[in-house]
């Protein structure tokens, strides 16, 4: 079988290191292009000294990539600049997977209000969503797959069974998450500069963050029952993981065997999801593609409360990238992906 060629614009971010450490690995992938626009013509190992040795690849900028002959692209870029990139790419044939939010939501109006001016209105609604447990079927025929967020993955996840049941009060779902600072992206900032997050802990975007309209947007794709989601964000003082808790007022009395019975059926035959018996820790996930989902049913309450871990920037980023182009290439979904969790 011959190798997908693959390119992957946008190297100098956790993300385009990630990408490289999980396809160096895989089976059925060449890599043929890094780019970045201030280091091009360094070897990628000068930007990430952990790949000395293993890729040594020389980075080109985004102009010569876009006539080198390749099969797919992942754009590893920020918010706001895949979108200038991403309808060249198509315009050659390439299939490409985005990891930015530019192609998340399927209504510009909702895209605009919590992002900015699109410049490629053109082809939104017209990506797949990239959440492979959900919309697989969406995954494998599309162009343009938009990576999901990475908070938005864990939430989704937590969510998703007890949304396509219906089980839940038509009021509002709490969704209260915390990632590690690997989540902000490589540039330092004031939030994430050492002396202010070593020993401290805290909430921020709390009057509204762009994840809460992405997580409601692609939940409501598995039911038409109405429901609200309030999403806040913090920040812990850990390299890379997220945790999410999430609150739900269910409209019919369940019990715990009911609740777990629902999500170890929903989620059968999925390779990275795994239901666990006691709460989920980040470490349990770090470093792998796995995604942990804690059910658990609050009698007294009278709440479900699901607790669920991932990587942010293996499944909540690059490894489900990779996933996505598992699933386009009709390759099995788990290539490249045996990712053991680094443990401690």
């Amino acid at each position: 079988m011959n190798k997908i060629k693959i390119g992957i614009v946008g190297a100098s971010g956790y993300t385009g290191s990630e990408l490289v450490r999980i396809l160096l690995n895989h089976p059925n992938v060449s890599i043929e292009y890094i780019t970045s626009e201030t280091s091009a013509g360094k070897p990628f190992a000068d930007l990430h000294g952990a790949f000395r040795q293993l890729m040594e690849l020389p980075l080109i900028k985004v102009e010569e990539a876009l006539d080198i002959d390749v099969d797919a692209v992942f754009l590893a870029l920020p918010h706001g600049v895949s979108m200038n990139y991403a309808p060249q790419f198509l315009e050659k044939g390439r299939v490409v997977i985005d990891l930015s939010g530019d192609y998340r939501l399927d209504d510009l109006a909702l895209y605009e209000k919590w992002y900015q001016k699109h410049v490629s209105p053109e082809l939104i609604g017209k990506a797949a969503y990239g959440l492979p447990e959900l919309f697989s079927k969406e995954i494998k025929q599309a162009n343009l797959i938009a990576n999901p967020g990475c908070y938005p993955t864990s939430a989704i996840l937590a969510l998703a069974p007890v949304i396509q049941s219906g089980n839940y009060e038509e009021s509002t779902i709490i969704v209260d998450s915390k990632s590690g600072t690997t989540g902000a992206g490589i540039k330092p900032g004031g939030s994430t500069h050492f002396p202010s997050l070593y020993g401290n802990f805290f909430a921020y975007k709390v009057e509204g963050h762009r994840h809460q309209p992405e997580i409601h947007n692609s939940l409501s794709k598995l039911n038409s029952k109405a429901f609200t989601i309030k999403f806040t964000p913090h920040l812990l003082p850990i390299d890379r993981g997220i945790l999410s808790t999430v609150y739900v007022k269910p409209s019919e009395t369940t019990d715990l065997n009911n609740l777990r019975k629902s999500f170890t059926n929903f989620y059968s035959g999925q390779p990275f999801i795994r239901i666990t018996d006691a709460p989920p820790q980040v470490k349990n996930v770090k470093g792998s593609n796995f995604a942990d989902i804690f059910p658990y049913y609050d009698q007294e309450n009278g709440l479900i409360v699901i607790l669920s871990v991932i990587d942010n920037l293996v499944k909540g980023a690059a490894g489900q990238a990779v996933h996505n182009l598992n699933l386009r290439f009709n390759l099995e979904e788990t290539a490249g992906l045996g990712l053991a969790p680094l443990n401690p």
